[in-house]
């Protein structure tokens, strides 16, 4: 009994503790302890009091082994007070980067009964990261002609934190060039611009150092730095400075060529390009240039010619700095001459008319010259020659003084400048000579019209092309100038109907399609093209252009036989029963069953067909001409081929890619139409359509019905003629006519309306017409009509006439009530 007992008592432990404890785990499960903590808590820092939070004393903590379950262990519990503590360094940007949220979720689990508490400690983020910026320095060029208000936007910083301590604002070191504008983008943030508050100048401060602040919202508050470096780049705003706006100089003449005379040096504040300068002569006459040059990197100025005293004691001329931007200074060049008694003659351009119109009329002047010489005596005696082939003249006008003319008339087109040479000798011994460069332009007049390259062009276009595409480009050139060769093209006119088809642009004269051309419409068209000059008055000239359309395969072949109904199977191909041929059985090789006609609306290639066999019932049994489209037998017809046979046949063109189209035709094999017919109505039966079938069915309907209709009529007369009369025609006699007046039968029944009729019945047998004609009827009153009794019994006027068959006076006679009632 005591063993029974011990039994039951572990059965129920095995039992009922397993599911306590399940119970109790289920329940400690649902349960969760939240602690909250900021980061970078030392270690060692308490948390919280997870004994006394989990209901356990401290007496109790060395019985149930208080203890945590975790994969990384951040925190600790005491085993003697239960609170809970911090064992590692807590970074909350370490464990949770950018997330909003962070926590670490850990069990602590108890003995002795066993249970599991959830445990979360939410890590508080606190400002331990200030803004960094990912370069040390943030490079900017600006160009020093920049507008004030101008923004350059920055590179933002970035701050590790979140919440507020993320939110940064900028600030700028103070600088009366720039300023800080935050700009918020759609996230919230504020992205630094830098704002250029006044214009720069590089020359007198070429580059910037900023520095930009990032700060966060914080408690404390942290702070980042970058360094910001504006290059102002440089704008050619400043021009060459000679370091003297005068240079003066002396040298004996007759110095050999090539002599220093003067160095001048201008300076640039500009850098680069901008600030290298190059020297050269200003606006000088000629004759300076002949006698002195400049370096043009040196800015050395040294004699390019003999000096003369007596001819000029003194030049002065200016000379030009041009920097790489394109700006320029000037200053001036004087130079003092020595006298030496060797004296050249001089020549002096004193004006010249350039250009000269080129239909300006002969003996136009064109140019003044100064010749002199400084000697005396014959020695200073010049005269002067032009040098060179041109159609001018020279014309002494005083002492010393020459014009040069226009000798014959100019032409532009030929020659659009004439150079020449003055050459002036003196008549020393030996002669002495000095030679000056005349250069005449000649100035273009409209004398010329466009011509054109080609008096017709002609152009070749593919069909089906698209609208605007180029078809060809017509030129005309004009031997003018400026606006006189300047041409523009326009429609002048052309075939029929061809204006809307192409256009041409103005100034490069290419004409373009309007629209898409179709070959099978329109195969060529004409246009004048007219060629005009910008000249006043107007040239023009005219040039036709012809387009030829080439044709595409853009047309499939259509089958002309069979019809499209009748068994064509391509586009557009009808449900109609399919044209058939009969064949006779006796059909040699050779027979011709039919032939299928089909054309294309292409040309040349793409119209050439070939026919070619694709299907057949018995492919033995048929063969299609390439070229000519004939069906004919490939072999005798035999009596095992069957009697209705298929042939379908393709036909292709030859263009580029093929377009094809197919023809089906039925044939019968019999010797006569008698004999297909019933092949032919099984086909056709077998190939009607629901709405055929359903006509048919109607047709059949119509036809039972009227037979029907027909076999009672019969069946009617029949039995009038076996019968007799019926009541109602001895109701009213047989009077064929009816009687003038309000008269009705003497046995009129009740509810027949009071309408009369015409009623002629054909006699049974041969008997004279009179035989039937019975007494004309009384006529009776409309009150007594109305009152009469009813016409139980036959009335004495109904009584059988000369010639009728008997009635049997003894069966009643019923007249019911009736709208209409007719009898046949």
């Amino acid at each position: 009994m005591a063993v029974r007992q011990r039994r039951r008592r572990a059965v129920v432990r095995a039992v009922v503790l397993p599911a306590l404890l399940l119970v109790v785990c289920c329940r400690a499960a649902a349960e969760r302890i939240r602690y909250a903590i900021p980061e970078e808590l030392g270690r060692g820092s308490l948390v919280g009091p997870l004994a006394q939070d989990l209901g356990l004393s401290p007496a109790e903590l060395p019985a149930r082994k208080l203890r945590l379950s975790a994969e990384k262990q951040y925190f600790t519990v005491s085993g003697e007070s239960g609170n809970l503590y911090v064992s590692e360094r807590l970074d909350r940007e370490e464990m949770c980067g950018e997330s909003a949220s962070c926590s670490v979720s850990f069990e602590a689990l108890v003995q002795n009964p066993l249970n599991v508490f959830h445990v979360e400690v939410a890590i508080q983020d606190v400002n331990d990261n200030a803004p960094t910026f990912s370069k040390a320095a943030l490079h900017l060029e600006i160009a020093e002609l920049t507008l004030p208000g101008a923004r350059f936007p920055l590179e933002m910083a970035r701050d590790a934190d979140v919440g507020s301590n993320s939110l940064l604002t900028y600030q700028l070191a103070a600088n009366p060039s720039f300023t800080l504008a935050l700009k918020e983008s759609p996230d919230g943030s504020k992205e630094p611009e830098l704002v250029l508050e006044r214009e720069l100048d590089r020359e007198k401060q070429s580059t910037f150092e900023l520095v930009l602040t990032a700060v966060d919202g914080g408690d404390p508050v942290k702070s980042g730095t970058v360094q910001v470096r504006v290059n102002v780049t440089d704008a050619n705003d400043n021009a060459p400075v000679f370091s003297k706006s005068v240079y003066e100089a002396r040298v004996r003449e007759n110095v050999p060529s090539g002599s220093l005379v003067v160095r001048v040096r201008a300076t640039d504040a500009d850098a680069g390009s901008n600030g290298r300068v190059s020297y050269s002569f200003g606006n000088v006459p000629d004759g300076v240039r002949a006698l002195f040059s400049v370096e043009s990197d040196s800015g050395e100025v040294r004699t390019a010619g003999p000096l003369d005293f007596e001819e000029k004691s003194k030049y002065s001329f200016g000379l030009e700095a041009r920097d790489g931007g394109g700006l320029t200074g000037h200053c001036k060049v004087q130079i003092d001459i020595s006298d030496e008694n060797d004296n050249a003659p001089e020549i002096t351009v004193l004006s010249v008319s350039s250009p000269v119109p080129e239909d300006a009329p002969a003996g136009t002047v064109v140019a003044l010259l100064k010749v002199r010489d400084r000697d005396s005596g014959e020695n200073g005696q010049v005269w002067c020659e032009l040098s060179g082939e041109a159609p001018l003249s020279m014309v002494s006008s005083s002492v010393g003084s020459y014009k040069v003319v226009t000798a014959s008339a100019l032409d532009r087109e030929q020659a659009s400048e004439h150079r020449v040479t003055v050459v002036a000798r003196d008549r020393g011994s030996p002669s002495l000579s000095s030679r000056a460069s005349l250069v005449l332009e000649v100035s273009d007049v409209n004398d010329n019209a466009p011509v054109f390259e080609e008096a017709a062009y002609s152009a070749y276009v593919a069909e089906n092309n698209a609208a605007g595409a180029p078809v060809v480009r017509v030129r005309a050139r004009d031997a003018d100038a400026g606006a006189n060769g300047r041409v523009s093209y326009w429609l002048a006119g052309g075939s029929a109907g061809a204006a809307p088809y192409v256009s041409v642009e103005a100034r490069s004269g290419a004409v373009y399609a309007q629209r898409s051309f179709d070959y099978e419409q329109c195969r060529e068209f004409a246009v004048a093209v007219r060629a005009q000059d910008g000249g006043a008055p107007a040239r023009s000239s005219t040039a036709t252009v012809r387009v030829f359309v080439l044709d595409r395969n853009d047309n499939a072949p259509r089958v002309l036989w069979p019809a499209s109904g009748s068994g064509a199977s391509g586009s557009g191909a009808s449900s109609l029963p399919a044209a058939f041929e009969v064949v006779p059985r006796s059909a040699e090789a050779g027979y011709l069953v039919g032939k299928v006609v089909a054309v294309d609306a292409d040309a040349g290639r793409n119209a050439w067909l070939s026919y070619e066999l694709v299907q057949a019932s018995e492919p033995s049994l048929f063969r299609v001409g390439l070229h000519s489209g004939e069906v004919r037998t490939a072999r005798a017809v035999s009596e095992r081929d069957a009697a209705k046979q298929r042939v379908v046949a393709v036909v292709k063109d030859h263009g580029q890619p093929a377009l094809s189209a197919t023809a089906t035709l039925h044939v019968v094999l019999a010797e006569s139409l008698q004999e297909a017919l019933p092949e032919l109505s099984e086909r056709a039966a077998g190939a009607d359509s629901p709405a055929e079938l359903q006509f048919y069915l109607v047709l059949a309907l119509a036809l039972l019905s009227a037979l029907f209709l027909l076999s009672v009529a019969l069946a009617v007369l029949a039995r009038l003629r076996r019968a007799g009369p019926p009541a109602v025609l001895r109701c009213l006699g047989a009077q064929r006519f009816s009687v003038p007046g309000a008269a009705f039968p003497a046995d009129f029944c009740e509810g027949t309306l009071p309408y009369s009729y015409n009623l002629c019945v054909a006699p049974a047998r041969a008997v004279a017409e009179g035989a039937w004609l019975p007494p004309p009827l009384p006529s009776v009153p409309a009150e007594e009509l109305l009152g009469a009794e009813p016409c139980g019994k036959p009335s004495p006027s109904s009584s059988a006439g000369a010639g009728e068959p008997p009635t049997d006076a003894d069966a009643p006679q019923v007249c019911k009530p009736s709208r209409s009632r007719f009898f046949l």
